[in-house]
């Protein structure tokens, strides 16, 4: 694996990670915005090094949208991968989070989904 795949996929393991020690906090202590933000910086990772890991250069605005269509085109295994419960994944830069729980819980489930496709294809 190169370098910059695997810098991506450590950074994506750590903020999800992260997120995922938020949300086993009491529901009063839990900061949103956190779970929120580091969720979809993992995604991102995730993402991004799957692509650079098979070669392909991504740049910095590429949404994750466009991110999770090129990953499919390269293996359908990512079809799997649903992130429409993410409203904000065709636009993750625009520094707009979600507050609600229930949102944010979902987008966690969806990174983790994604991680564990990922290292079940041996990837990571």
């Amino acid at each position: 694996m190169d370098k910059k795949a695997k810098n991506q996929f450590e950074k994506a393991d750590g903020q999800l990670r992260k997120a995922n020690e938020e949300l086993y906090k009491p529901q009063e202590d839990i900061v949103s915005f956190l779970v929120c933000k580091n969720t979809l910086l993992a995604i991102e990772n995730y993402l991004k090094g799957y692509l650079s890991n098979r070669g392909y250069e991504t740049k910095n605005e590429e949404s994750l949208d466009l991110l999770l269509e090129r990953c499919r085109l390269l293996d359908k295994r990512f079809n799997q991968i649903d992130l429409s419960v993410i409203d904000c994944s065709s636009d993750h830069q625009n520094h707009t989070f979600c507050e609600d729980p229930k949102k944010v819980n979902s987008c966690f489930e969806k990174a983790d989904q994604l991680d564990n496709l990922l290292r079940g294809m041996g990837i990571i």
